[in-house]
């Protein structure tokens, strides 16, 4: 669910959108990963962790996934008009703690509210990469704090980024009955 929710929502909603954003250019896609993706891997054998499911595993898996569609999609849309960013807005105080971990998670988040950004916070560098003229033209970058920053080293395999790509697709094509 987290790797549907967090990579392949965004890739089919992205890629359904495509043609308008190539036909209004200068456009922008501001894709929203996470710190969390330096510790992600992906594994196309077993993508949705049907051995040995960890949370917090698969939420790093998904934001990994996140700067690898960026990039890619940046690479296919060079020249075109349409740039792509990834950013990791920093630790936003949600109800993700809440939510997520039954009896403590009340507890998990008032402790993080102590030193979460607000939900306006979070969404700074977001809306400074959808409309600020300062990165006008800039693309296939990772965002913190309003700056282009390294993502992971693993973030930068292409034939990893080419890979998922395909996998994605097949992942949200509609399945014909060859009958």
């Amino acid at each position: 669910m987290v790797f549907l929710v967090n990579h392949l929502s965004p890739f089919l909603l992205t890629n359904q959108l495509l043609e308008v954003l190539k036909a209004s250019t200068p456009a922008r896609i501001v894709n929203v990963s996470s710190d969390a993706h330096k510790f992600g891997t992906l594994n196309f054998n077993d993508l949705w962790f049907k051995h040995g499911y960890f949370g917090i595993t698969a939420y790093a898996r998904s934001k990994l996934a996140n700067v690898l569609f960026t990039y890619e999609l940046a690479r296919r849309l060079e020249e075109t008009g349409v740039t792509v960013n990834a950013v990791h807005p920093g630790h936003v105080a949600t109800d993700i703690w809440k939510n997520n971990f039954s009896i403590f998670g009340p507890t998990l988040k008032y402790i993080t509210s102590l030193f979460a950004l607000t939900p306006q916070q979070g969404a700074d560098t977001l809306i400074f990469l959808a409309s600020s003229a300062d990165v006008a033209g800039i693309t296939g970058k990772y965002f913190v704090r309003r700056k282009a920053v390294p993502s992971s080293a693993l973030s930068y395999e292409k034939h990893i980024a080419r890979q998922l790509w395909e996998v994605s697709e097949s992942l949200i094509s509609p399945k014909t009955n060859s009958n």
